[in-house]
């Protein structure tokens, strides 16, 4: 199959089309007297899939909508393969974007919808039918050429949305909350299949989206913002198992945050005080730097914790009181306290939970490289 647009040779390596770089430099957004976004680095690199996650209000929109063209550049740049487009139109950028509500045009079939960007870009009606076909085949509705957007399911629509946005081949495509109008399962399958086809085709994607679990499913790298900020762009697995600070530890999933006070430093971890009774052994990078007396959050994810049957098989062990045991399916949700009142959260797989009493105390467990040192901020 060949995917890609003659006319960009530079995208192309073989039949492959491959995407282009992008990056936002030092850029800032004011509405007036309000800044939106503050001093915004971040580097998109070529074929690669990153998700602009975080809370409303965070200025993951806004970001897109200034990649997009949509919204003006304040302060700062941005640069795709290394050439200024601040100051370009949205439609002189060129880019694929997929809206939230898909905004297929009614009236058109699926294959004149997924030719509508071909036909403004004045091709060929051969090269029109091939590079449909193409895409059809690509998103598997070879067979729903003819029908209406009305006639098709919602994950269907949502197809025939991602063939338009890349059916001319452009540069970089943008995802604005793609998955946002689908029921939990038909989104869980997207998820999969969004990815398979962004990575066959090897387009450089942005997406934004407020699902912690979709930014994880599909992306190369997360961009984790709050308050105008980049928080923290790293893979998926180090956002969700070495978060650089509360906020994402908080946002990405539930987590255990205990204060404490560190009182020793060894190879690569720490000795931190959480009480007078509860010391807890946790994994840190550059614990060269830290200093004793430090105020520090340890983080502990609920499912790294167990009931400790036996102490000797874990580095910590913490005595805590149940207050809630929550069944949840594959598991056992237990809330319960420390003696100095802070909350602890435990996932336990139900086969290994046994009777869970509410008022009684019980052991847990887990490894100093599960417990995580984070900044106390």
């Amino acid at each position: 199959m060949v995917v890609g647009d003659r006319l960009v040779e530079d995208r192309l390596v073989g039949d492959r089309l491959v995407g282009d770089s992008l990056v936002v430099n030092n850029v800032s957004k004011y509405y007036k007297n309000f800044l939106a976004l503050e001093n915004i680095d971040l580097h998109v690199k070529k074929g690669e899939f990153l998700t602009i996650l975080g809370p409303s209000g965070s200025g993951k929109t806004t970001l897109l909508k200034m990649i997009a063209g949509f919204e003006n550049v304040t302060k700062g740049e941005i640069l795709l393969n290394s050439q200024d487009i601040s100051k370009k139109k949205a439609f002189e950028r060129g880019f694929g974007m997929m809206f939230q509500n898909y905004a297929l045009f009614p009236h058109m079939t699926v294959y004149e919808n997924i030719a509508y960007p071909l036909k403004l870009r004045k091709k060929s009606k051969k090269d029109i039918e091939v590079k449909v076909k193409e895409i059809l085949h690509l998103v598997k509705l070879q067979d729903y050429s003819q029908r209406y957007p009305s006639q098709l399911s919602g994950g269907q629509q949502q197809r025939v949305a991602l063939a338009r946005a890349i059916v001319f081949n452009p540069p970089v495509l943008l995802l604005d909350e793609p998955l946002g109008a689908l029921d939990k399962n038909l989104r869980q399958q997207m998820q999969f299949e969004i990815k398979t086809i962004q990575k066959e085709v090897g387009i450089t994607t942005i997406s934004v989206t407020h699902d912690q679990e979709e930014a994880l499913t599909m992306s190369d790298r997360i961009c984790i913002m709050d308050h105008g900020c980049i928080k923290q762009v790293d893979s998926p697995e180090n956002i969700y198992n070495k978060p650089q600070n509360s906020f994402v530890a908080k946002f990405m999933g539930e987590i255990n945050l205990l204060e404490g006070l560190i009182v020793k430093t060894e190879a690569d971890f720490a000795k931190v005080k959480i009480s007078e009774e509860l010391m807890i052994d946790a994994s840190a990078e550059n614990v060269a730097l830290l200093k004793e007396d430090t105020k520090v959050f340890v983080a502990i994810r609920p499912e790294n914790l167990r009931i400790a049957q036996d102490t000797s098989q874990f580095k910590n062990t913490i005595q805590v009181k149940v207050t809630e045991a929550i069944y949840i399916g594959e598991a056992l949700k237990v809330k319960a306290q420390t003696s100095n009142g802070q909350e602890i959260l435990v996932k336990i797989p139900y086969s290994e939970a046994g009777p869970i009493v509410m008022g009684n105390e019980i052991r847990l467990g887990c490894n100093s490289k599960d417990a995580l040192l984070i900044p106390f901020n």
